[in-house]
């Protein structure tokens, strides 16, 4: 008998359905082994080595594992295509080492029979590097929380903790709600004029903005006296190119965007369509696709929508963000054709916005004609007006949708020097906006381009900084608490490096250095630790206490009639107290 250890039970049945019972299909349950809960578990005298306990809770899960292994003369680990799944696979082959037997590496980035196939006629070993990586970021992750948690406790408040990449996300947070805060709204004036030609209505607007009602109000006076024409008239054809296949991030911004969804609930939306089959790995930050799917896609659309659609080469595209990880195949389905009786409800509106994306990406673009219309008005002044209209005169890749919304103006035919009848002129009082508070679709963006986190990162991360209080959300959008803005300021303070953006996409950056073998992790974790230890005593022992500031609702005690009700953070969350 021959066993192959997967993650999850699902992911196990669908393995099963292929392979049928030519081989035993066990569950590891996720991780098996990590770092001890109650104790750092990292050795800094010795190299920074791991202490890996196993999960009580998996005891009878290691215990089944085992008994199983005895009886097969095979041991095939099968768990995820990136560093956590090497890493579990790597945890698998120590605990059932004793087992004496010989272990197997395959790996595959969608779960159909072919690629199942393909896997085992090719298997290979752990990659130790890739298992290297894994254990830096997690011990990193632990010195720096393990470490810096307490002195919070100390100088800030009982109960709290901080996160190498976390903390980062919610400077993130604060920094946007402070320029919020300081931003002062500037007037200024719109001015739209309704012209009219061949009976048909139509807006221009003028091109320069004005800076107060009285300046607007002079200009509507000279405008509603003046006389209107034609100065040009501007035809060109503009291509729409489609968006690129999807990677995590623009997956969970994209079902944050049109679906409203939390990246978490993403995520677990796209495990379940991935364990079943229907897409391949969605943890992912490349924009490739396999020859296979291209050529499968490229049939459907020649079939589907004719050959009008199909472009003569398939489009290829360039990831954009920094650190790209390119191992990975981008984010599509496994086939064009699916029954929604296979899919629950949210499966399906998840997986309609992968197929759309995948089928898009390698059609034509969209065509549209675009004129640009400038009205010279003659008054006591000279004024330029402008008018913009675009027409779709092919759809494209638009055909599937993809949720692109296109408004057209009309705009009466109309040739240089012709003269304009004047109906209405429409002036509008303005403010300048300040910059919005982060959504998880645009902070999730903002990691990316800044080269904080990795795919498998950016759900925890936006739910960690909520379930830690740091962060709330206000009509979706995301907002620091009082609590969250007074560790982040008391870590930019005295951990300036560690908050900093660059030092922590370096870091990242330096662990896909050591998942390619250039560089050992002793040497990157000694190069952190020995100037945070020094850090982390300096200010244990000469920074003050941070006050955290009360969080006011306006209102009057009900009991006493005196005192303020103000918002506290206690245990199990917020209450309200006098």
């Amino acid at each position: 008998m021959k066993l192959i250890i997967v993650e999850s039970p699902t992911k196990a049945r669908t393995l099963t359905r292929f392979l049928g019972d030519k081989y035993q299909i066990e569950a590891s349950m996720g991780h098996l082994r990590d770092l001890p809960s109650k104790k750092l578990g990292v050795d800094l005298e010795h190299n920074f080595e791991p202490e890996y306990v196993i999960d009580k809770k998996k005891q009878a899960t290691v215990t089944k594992l085992k008994t199983t292994a005895k009886a097969a003369k095979e041991i095939i680990l099968a768990t995820d295509p990136d560093r956590e799944g090497e890493a579990i696979a790597w945890h698998l082959e120590y605990i059932l080492k004793d087992t004496a037997k010989d272990f197997k590496r395959i790996v595959f980035h969608e779960i159909t029979e072919n690629a199942i196939a393909t896997a085992l006629k090719n298997p290979g070993k752990v990659d130790l590097k890739l298992v290297d990586s894994q254990q830096a970021r997690r011990i990193l992750d632990r010195l720096v929380g393990y470490k810096l948690s307490p002195l919070l406790w100390r100088k800030v408040r009982r109960g709290l903790s901080a996160g190498r990449v976390q903390s980062v996300a919610v400077r993130l947070i604060v920094e946007r709600e402070q320029l919020i805060k300081a931003f002062v709204p500037q007037e200024y004036w719109e001015i739209k004029v309704e012209l009219q030609k061949d009976k048909i209505n139509f807006l221009v607007q003028l091109i320069k903005a004005l800076k107060n009602k009285a300046e607007s109000q002079t200009t509507v006076n000279d405008l509603e006296a003046s006389e209107y024409q034609v100065k040009s008239i501007d035809q060109k054809t503009l291509s729409r190119h489609a968006y690129p296949p999807l990677i995590t991030s623009t997956l969970q911004r994209l079902a944050g965007n049109r679906l409203g969804w939390s990246a978490k609930k993403t995520m677990a939306m796209a495990q379940h369509l991935y364990e079943n089959g229907l897409i391949t790995y969605h943890r992912t930050d490349s924009v490739n696709l396999a020859q296979e799917a291209i050529e499968m896609c490229r049939a459907y659309i020649n079939s589907t929508y004719g050959k009008e659609y199909l472009p003569d080469q398939p489009n290829f595209y360039k990831s954009r963000s920094k650190n790209v990880q390119g191992a990975h195949e981008a984010i599509r389905t496994t086939k064009l054709t699916v029954s929604a009786d296979e899919l629950g409800k949210s499966e399906q509106r998840l997986y309609q916005l992968i197929w759309q994306r995948f089928v898009a990406c390698q059609m034509k673009p969209a065509l549209f004609k675009k004129t640009t219309l400038v009205i010279k008005a003659q008054g006591v002044k000279a004024y330029e007006l402008k008018a913009e209209a675009e027409k779709m005169e092919f759809d494209g890749w638009m055909k599937v949708g993809d949720g692109f919304k296109q408004t057209e103006v009309n705009l009466p035919k109309m040739a240089a020097g012709d003269k304009l009848q004047l109906v209405k002129v429409l002036p509008e009082q303005k403010f300048t906006q300040p910059p919005p508070r982060y959504t998880e679709a645009s902070l999730i963006k903002e990691l990316e381009k800044k080269g904080i986190g990795r795919p498998s990162t950016y759900a925890p991360i936006i739910s960690t900084i909520q379930d830690r209080y740091y962060v709330e959300k206000d009509e979706q959008k995301l907002k620091p608490t009082a609590i969250g803005e007074t560790v982040t300021l008391f870590l930019i303070k005295h951990f300036d490096t560690i908050m900093d953006y660059d030092f922590t996409a370096k870091m990242e950056d330096d662990l896909d250095q050591i998942a390619l073998g250039k560089l050992k992790s002793t040497e990157l974790l000694k190069n952190f630790y020995l100037p945070f230890d020094t850090k982390l005593i300096e200010v244990t022992e000469k920074a003050e206490r941070a006050k955290i500031a009360t969080e006011t609702t306006g209102d009057k005690c009900p009991d006493c009639k005196e005192g303020d009700i103000v918002i506290r953070l206690g245990r199990f969350g917020k209450f309200l107290s006098c």
